[in-house]
């Protein structure tokens, strides 16, 4: 039986349009049947729209409390509600931005999968343009040009420190670049890096 599999998206979600592209093409044998945005605002929903996947949003900002914290319980019960809906059985995290509830990862702890645009050590608990602007910074203040990389890890409950399941390296053409030219060329090698993942995972094929 194939994967059914959610996009847990944040922003425009880029990434999650490639999966549902080659979904619909037949390049990867997993049905894209949900995408699930933390805000209403996310660029991603129309875009699933437009491929005609289902989306529902659970805005973690809707379980804070008055002491500004989200309450994890109630935001992982109505995201596992929402996954359990669909019959979700896999999850990658495509430019998701909220800390994902520990019941969600233990409901999913063998079949979900966090995108990250940088090297995770260096660029750990960071987003958006940050990685990039981490790396040449780097390669700025120390002469030395190692390029950066691009990840996919398994989700734990810690910021990026789940196992690594596939890294592809990015050269660094210019350590004095502007951290948004380096990012949009990092951004089609993420999405290439997300469909063989899903290649793999198919085929049971998923190697740390």
């Amino acid at each position: 039986m194939a994967e059914r599999l959610a996009s847990f998206i944040s922003g425009g979600g880029t990434t999650m349009e490639q999966i549902g592209i080659a979904y619909k093409t037949r390049e990867i044998p997993i049905e894209l049947v949900l995408v699930v945005a933390s805000t209403p605002t996310a660029g991603g929903i129309e875009k699933a729209n437009r491929l005609g996947i289902p989306h529902v949003v659970v805005n973690p900002d809707y379980f804070r409390g008055e002491d500004k914290e989200v309450d994890q319980e109630g935001f992982g019960l109505k995201l596992r509600r929402a996954l359990r809906d669909n019959d979700v059985t896999a999850i990658t995290q495509n430019g998701w931005l909220p800390k994902t509830p520990a019941l969600v990862i233990d409901a999913y702890k063998d079949t979900i999968f966090n995108q990250h645009p940088g090297p995770k050590k260096e660029t750990r608990a960071t987003k958006g343009i940050q990685p990039h602007a981490i790396v040449l910074y780097v390669a700025q203040h120390t002469v030395r040009n190692n390029g950066t990389e691009v990840t996919t890890h398994r989700v734990n409950e810690k910021w990026d420190d789940g196992q690594t399941v596939g890294i592809v390296p990015v050269p660094i053409l210019d350590v004095n670049e502007d951290p948004k030219t380096l990012q949009s060329r990092a951004l089609p090698i993420e999405h290439r890096l997300q469909i063989t993942l899903l290649q793999q995972l198919a085929r049971g094929d998923v190697r740390e």
